[in-house]
């Protein structure tokens, strides 16, 4: 399909710098097939689901990867700030450099000054490996395993999304607002924002309703701001991303939907891990690896019924994804809805909900 089917304008002040509060409080939209858009709260998820429902989360831990240091080179010094956006081993990254035409292969960095976190660590150093084109480099850290996560957490700024970071400088509110409640292992560079309305409270009504709650891991990847550049969909290369569905957490889902329960995944990243893992035999199985599952109207879904998560960019794959859940016309009505009554998009703002097409 031509990626300009999937454009729309966005006025700027409808971008959210902030989320709401509390966090369940936010605007939720929901899109049935066939039916009138209805203009409903997070917190109303308590009367949209049905006992034997099952909420499939995301519990991947957003680390605070924009790291600021000093690159050295023989006697010559230059600031330089990296964002980390894949992780290849236990002491490599990928990350995306600014300004990366001030670095080559085999120079130094350093992170963190002697004042920092003194009772911890002072500096955090890495080598450059490589530098390739777009501004990604790769960085071979003097750490590894969870002591390197430690060090990035001490030195890092949560790295919030382009669309907020040049609009304001980071918060330290941002360390929280940035986490989904339940976040649990480390390794996302991006929130699963979709996960970012939920509170221990709601979590606790749903339970008490009777809905399930399931987590899965996907370690979200700095790809998922990435824009497609090409003209056509079939010509655009997926980012991958790591994820794992548990056996037992494969086995109760299934037995979830056998009993008539529905799949509601919270966010695209679950849709897509989800997904992934029904590929080959069109049931939930186990899953770990990575994905680069792109999905397009066209494509048949196996795993999930309903879809929870926010309004996303213009001609973004997650545009894509969602009008291949319910439909290129509904999205596109339910976007110039959203857009009329004035919803919070992106990833501090409000949701959707939406139920599958066909």
């Amino acid at each position: 399909m031509r990626v300009d089917a999937f454009d729309f304008e966005l006025p700027a002040e409808l971008i959210a710098l902030h989320p709401v509060e509390p966090r369940d409080a936010a605007r939720m939209l929901v899109v049935r097939p066939g039916a009138p858009l209805d203009d409903r709260r997070v917190t109303d998820l308590v009367e949209l689901l049905r006992p034997g429902d099952v909420l499939v989360v995301n519990d991947t831990r957003v680390l605070p990867a924009e790291l600021a240091g000093i690159r050295t080179r023989g006697e010559h010094r230059a600031a330089v700030s990296f964002n980390l956006h894949k992780r290849v081993d236990a002491a490599t990254w990928r990350a995306f450099a600014r300004p990366a035409k001030r670095l080559r292969p085999g120079d130094h960095v350093s992170f963190g000054q002697e004042t920092d976190n003194a009772c911890l660590l002072a500096t955090l150093d890495a080598t450059v490996q490589a530098v390739a084109e777009g501004g990604e480099v790769t960085l071979r850290f003097d750490l590894s395993g969870a002591y390197l996560d430690e060090a990035v957490k001490a030195f890092g700024a949560m790295p919030l999304p382009p669309y907020i970071g040049l609009r304001r400088p980071a918060e330290a509110r941002d360390r929280t607002d940035y986490q989904t409640v339940y976040a649990e292992v480390d390794g996302a560079v991006a929130a699963p924002t979709a996960g970012l309305h939920f509170t221990d409270a709601l979590l606790s009504r749903l339970a008490d309703a009777g809905v399930g709650i399931e987590r899965v891991t996907l370690h979200v990847g700095a790809g998922t701001f990435l824009p497609v550049k090409v003209e056509d969909t079939d010509d655009h290369v997926m980012h991958a991303e790591w994820g794992e569905i548990t056996a037992p957490v494969a086995e109760r889902l299934r037995a979830a939907r056998a009993r008539g329960g529905r799949i509601v995944a919270v966010g695209t990243t679950s849709l897509r891990l989800l997904e992934s893992a029904a590929r080959s035999s069109g049931e939930i199985e186990p899953f770990v690896g990575e994905t680069d599952i792109f999905i397009t109207p066209g494509y048949r879904f196996n795993a999930v019924d309903i879809l929870m998560t926010n309004f996303h960019l213009p001609r973004s794959t997650l545009f894509m994804l969602v009008s291949a859940f319910a439909g290129l016309d509904m999205m596109r009505a339910a976007y110039a809805h959203a857009i009329a009554s004035g919803y919070r998009f992106y990833s501090y703002g409000d949701a959707s909900l939406l139920f599958r097409a066909g």
